[in-house]
Parts: C-alpha cells; structure tokens; sequence
C-alpha cells in the first residue's frame, strides 16, 4: 500500500472519530505535529512540510492515543496504529487504549 494511500486512510479513520486534521507550519521545537483538544474537540495539527511518510506517521500516533478498535481499516494501517499504540503505552505503562476500553 502507497504512503498516500495509507495517509488518506488515516484521515477518513480521523474524519469518522471527529477528529479534524489540519496541516500548518509548525515551529522547529513542536516537532511534526500531535494530537491536541481544541474547546472540547480533538485535532491534529501535522507539519505542513512533513513528507507524506512523516504526516502518516503523525496521524497514526495521533490516532493511537485514542479507541479506534470499532473502525474497519486496512490491515496496514491497522498495523501502523497497533504499532504507535504500543509504543506509547510502553513509554507510559499503560495498556494500549483499546485494551483500556475492553477492560
């Protein structure tokens, strides 16, 4: 599956949580964007000059941090989110957010 593909993907996933994904340019220090909650809403604000490979990749960490275990996705972007979702929660000990739902 293409970069582009997997990144359209995301933002339909992201479009179906209601989470609005917006690209701007970001200062050196913020990195390539993140999840944030904007009156009440979530967003993700992703480096307008990021590659594809680096706004994927934004996007799927973004959606990692939230429960998207009811979503049909690609196996590949399914694996991405997985992925970024395990990472996070071995950096701060807690159970991936789908596995915090099922509990």
């Amino acid at each position: 599956m293409k970069a582009q593909a997997v990144l359209q993907e995301l933002e339909s996933a992201a479009e179906t949580l209601s989470v609005k994904v917006t690209y701007e340019l970001l200062g050196a220090s913020v990195g390539h964007g993140g999840l944030c909650r904007v009156k009440g809403q979530y967003r993700v604000i992703i480096e307008k000059r990021a590659s594809v490979h680096e706004r994927a990749a934004t996007l799927a960490q973004a959606l990692a941090q939230l429960d998207t275990s009811h979503l049909t996705l690609s196996s590949k972007v399914r694996q991405l989110i997985d992925h970024y979702s395990h990472m996070s929660a071995r950096t701060s000990g807690k159970a991936p957010a789908a596995q915090q739902k099922a509990s």
